[in-house]
C-alpha cells in the first residue's frame, strides 16, 4: 500500500467517523430533549402531589372543625324537645296547692317519658324475666319460693335501652335456689 493509498484510506475513515460522530451527537441530543421531557414531568407529578397533600390537609383541618361542631351541638334537637318540660317543671314548682303540683308533676312526667321514648329510649323489664347478664346487673341473690331458679324478683334500680343499645343496665335482685 502506497502513501496516496493510505491516505484515502485515512480519508474514508475520517469521512465515516465524522458521519458516526454527527450520528452519536444528534443522538445524545435527542436522549437530552427526553432527559428534558422527563425531569419536566417529574417536576410537574412533584408539584402535583405537593398540591394534592396540601389539598388533603385542608380537608383533614376541615372535617375536623365539622366534627368538633357536630359534637358541641349534637344534643341540640333533644335539649330543645325538652326545654318546654323544663320550663313545664319550674311553672309546677310556683304552683301553691299540693294537689295542683301533684298533677302537674305527672304531667310532667308523662310528657317527658313520651319525649324520651320518641327519641328511642326504652325501659328494660326485669322482674318475672329470666336473668341475662347481658341486660341485667345482678346485685342480690335469694332463695323464693314464687320464682324459678334464675328469675328477677325484684328491681332496684331501673335500666335502660337506646335504639336496642344498653345504656343503663337495671340493678337486680335474683331468685337462687339452694
Amino acid at each position: 500500500m502506497n502513501d496516496k493509498q493510505e491516505l484515502e484510506k485515512l480519508k474514508k475513515d475520517l469521512t465515516r467517523l465524522k458521519s458516526d460522530i454527527q450520528e452519536k451527537s444528534e443522538d445524545i441530543q435527542k436522549k437530552d430533549e427526553e432527559i428534558q421531557n422527563l425531569e419536566d414531568k417529574v417536576e410537574d407529578s412533584h408539584s402535583q402531589l405537593l398540591r394534592l397533600h396540601a389539598d388533603f390537609d385542608n380537608y383533614k383541618k376541615r372535617t375536623e372543625k365539622e366534627f368538633k361542631e357536630y359534637v358541641k351541638y349534637a344534643n341540640e334537637d333533644l335539649i330543645l324537645k325538652i326545654l318546654d318540660v323544663y320550663e313545664d317543671l319550674e311553672r309546677a314548682l310556683n304552683v301553691k296547692k299540693s294537689h295542683d303540683l301533684k298533677e302537674g308533676v305527672e304531667i310532667i312526667y308523662k310528657n317527658l317519658k313520651k319525649i324520651l321514648e320518641r327519641e328511642g329510649l326504652c325501659e328494660i323489664k326485669t322482674v318475672g324475666e329470666q336473668f341475662d347478664a347481658s341486660k341485667h346487673d345482678g346485685l342480690m341473690v335469694e332463695d323464693n319460693e314464687d320464682f324459678e331458679d334464675n328469675t328477677v324478683i325484684e328491681e332496684l334500680c331501673k335500666g335502660y335501652t337506646l335504639n336496642d343499645k344498653v345504656i343503663k343496665y337495671p340493678k337486680v335482685k335474683i331468685c337462687k335456689k339452694k
